[in-house]
């Protein structure tokens, strides 16, 4: 009886109307399909083709198969079972992976015996789709980590459930590292959950056409990061006119008013590489162009903030107003995001309005043009794509219909497609770096250029404390540039001494992250009145380093020098992240992963793999305990003091104080600044 075939590449399995293949998918991977309606199919949702290379090793034995790649094993067993319900033998296949040394990393679920468990369980919706649980068994004691951006504060995500849904201030990223070993990748934009138990793993997705991932061995976390990168895309370098200061709020509504900001910038002898022009600088969402009254000569804008050294950033959102000059015309070419039943309004901020459909190819090109002629030409190279989840008023997914499919199957690519507009017009237009802030993003969303902010976050402790942990776990998912509001989103009122606290302890973070970025929604919040008394979005209260006193500007000027300083650093790390796709901001464990206590800490980070950053995340601490990685020694960079690897000290951490340290010894060129700011 023949249960395999192989074309000396490619391993498939047939058997009870399904057919299993697994194909090499880089040099120590492996990407496993699927179907229960034919043959696999050839998406390329996230994944890059499959690299040139010598073929893999493949055995196989009677009712066992082999591929051998690289590192990994792939060892699949087919087997048959009479069913006395059914009264015939049902055949079965079960997959396993296993590292270089014999060692199994994971594997499928097994039947149970009499409890006729399946693995792989497809179940039929009408019309021919399937909701799929595919369920595995690993280690128990394994520690786990990406996943994306959820706000939660683990850093080790065994026992945890995330649902596969983006949502404003949360970016699902179906990648997870395991300190086992291996990284895989759930291939499938569909909505759904993932479920990390000690007894299980389970991958659901609630409509989908098959079964679809990726499998990878590596001996560290870095090498499974650059497995990764190669197989989903590199990022870009990052343009060293994004190496400092963005400067933002909520919002600038004038022209005057923005480049009044930047000319304060270089009165004060502060470098900002980027200020923003954030949202309804348009007369209607989806118009895609600044209003004439407030923002009368774009170009001029941009020339001018280019002579002072700085960049325009313009939001653009994905939300096309049944008012908006360009409704009628993306409407009627199916470039708007459908409902399945009732109103077709999926949002009403700003009006009713709906999405662009970016999974539609003649769409994205119909809203790049819009901004081309807008934005681009007027000198724009940096955009920011807000609303990218997108955020619909609810999020009834299983109710949109998008050119690429039902939203429940989707949804999850449209961040990665919106990036992609932006990225792909951009260099079609003759730009040679690209670099869009983004409010969300899949798989694969790195090779599109894009940072990845966390959201509309509280202004409160707790938030910050939860930005820590999502910057890991975004680094391990593959996005290396990721950045926050610092201070917080939503509230802070800029005359609050307990907001002026939470203020700095968030700026010093964040000068130790891929971007210092600054935004929020700023209270008290200023009404914005047109010529003809007609009112347009409010603008909320200053946001500049020195909008809130001389004692806070004192404290946040030191550390944007200390940024400046460390900009060499950082142009270190972002072609890392280029060439190798490694994160900027990394867990203790990506460097450590034998320290067990690596795994489990949730304060601290390391920037590159150099600096240890021990933010202060409670109110009122002046000190705090730092754990410092076992293998190395480390160097308190502020006071030289030296400490051993694998000890736990305390360290005062007055509000000028940032608690960082260098690994055998780096950071001292960064010692004076940090002694200039506190």
């Amino acid at each position: 009886m023949q249960h395999f075939r192989t074309d000396g590449r490619r391993l498939t399995w047939t058997g009870d109307g399904e057919t299993l293949v697994v194909d090499p998918w880089g040099a120590d991977a492996v990407r496993v399909r699927a179907s229960v309606t034919g043959d696999v199919l050839d998406t390329d949702w996230a994944l890059l083709p499959a690299p040139d290379g010598p073929p893999p090793a493949i055995e196989v034995d009677g009712t066992t198969a082999r591929l051998v790649q690289g590192r990994l094993t792939v060892e699949l067993t087919a087997g048959q079972h009479r069913d006395w319900q059914v009264g015939y033998q049902v055949a079965w296949c079960r997959v396993r992976f296993l590292d270089a040394d014999g060692r199994v990393l994971l594997e499928e679920h097994g039947t149970g015996g009499a409890l006729k468990l399946r693995a792989r369980d497809f179940r039929a919706h009408v019309g021919g789709d399937h909701r799929l649980v595919a369920s595995f068994t690993s280690d128990p004691d394994e520690h786990l980590a990406g996943m994306g951006l959820y706000q939660q504060d683990l850093i080790d995500l065994k026992g945890s459930t995330f649902e596969l849904v983006h949502r404003n201030s949360q970016a699902s990223v179906p990648f997870v590292v395991s300190s086992a070993g291996y990284g895989m990748l759930w291939h499938n934009p569909a909505v759904g959950r993932a479920t990390f138990g000690r007894n299980r793993t389970e991958w659901v997705a609630e409509s989908t056409r098959q079964l679809d991932y990726w499998v990878t061995a590596g001996g560290t976390p870095a090498q499974i990061a650059s497995a990764y990168a190669d197989a989903t895309g590199h990022a870009p370098m990052m343009p060293e006119h994004a190496l400092g200061l963005w400067q933002s709020k909520l919002r600038y509504a004038s022209q005057d008013e923005l480049l009044e900001v930047a000319r304060e910038h270089h009165r004060r002898d502060l470098p900002v590489d980027v200020v923003v022009a954030d949202f309804f600088h348009w007369p209607h969402m989806g118009d895609e162009r600044f209003e004439e009254e407030f923002w009368p000569d774009p170009a001029a804008m941009t020339a001018e903030l280019r002579d002072l050294g700085t960049e325009l950033m313009v939001s653009v959102w994905p939300q096309v107003s049944v008012d908006s000059e360009n409704f009628a015309d993306l409407s009627r070419a199916n470039h708007l995001v459908r409902a399945d039943r009732g109103l077709e309004v999926q949002m009403a901020f700003g009006g009713p309005s709906m999405f662009v459909d970016v999974t539609h190819p003649g769409a994205r090109a119909a809203l790049w043009e819009l901004c081309r002629r807008s934005y681009h030409e007027h000198g724009v190279r940096i955009f920011w794509l807000d609303e990218a989840e997108p955020e619909y008023g609810r999020y009834d997914l299983d109710n949109y219909r998008f050119h690429a499919g039902p939203g429940a199957q989707v949804s999850n690519v449209y961040p990665q497609l919106f990036s992609r507009t932006f990225h792909d017009g951009l260099r079609a237009a003759g730009e040679t770096e690209v670099v869009n802030l983004v409010r969300c993003a899949w798989a694969g969303s790195q090779r599109y250029g894009a940072l990845v902010w966390s959201g509309d976050i509280a202004c409160s402790w707790e938030a910050l404390r939860r930005q820590v942990v999502a910057g890991v776990h975004m680094g391990v998912a593959g996005i290396p540039w990721f950045t926050t509001d610092i201070g917080g989103f939503h509230g802070g009122d800029v005359r609050d001494p307990a907001f002026h606290e939470l203020l700095v302890r968030w700026f010093q973070m964040s000068t130790f992250s891929p971007v210092l970025r600054m935004h929020g929604d700023r209270q008290p919040s200023r009404p914005v009145t047109a010529a003809d008394g007609s009112s347009r979005m409010a603008s909320g209260a200053p946001n500049e380093l020195w909008s809130y006193g001389p004692d806070v500007e004192r404290v946040l000027t030191g550390y944007l020098r200390v940024r400046e300083a460390l900009r060499p650093y950082v142009r270190t790390l972002m072609r890392a992240a280029h060439e190798d796709g490694q994160p900027l901001l990394r867990g203790l464990f990506h460097e450590f992963p034998d320290d067990p206590h690596a795994w489990q800490v949730t304060d601290q980070y390391l920037f590159g793999p150099d600096l240890l950053v021990a933010p202060v995340v409670h109110p009122g601490a002046t000190s705090r305990t730092v754990h410092l990685p076992a293998g190395a020694s480390w160097t308190d960079v502020r006071t030289g003091e030296v400490h051993a690897g694998g000890t736990r000290v305390d360290v005062e951490a007055p509000l000028a104080v940032l608690p960082l340290f260098g690994r055998d010894g780096a950071g001292a060129e960064l010692r004076d600044a940090l002694r200039a700011a506190s």
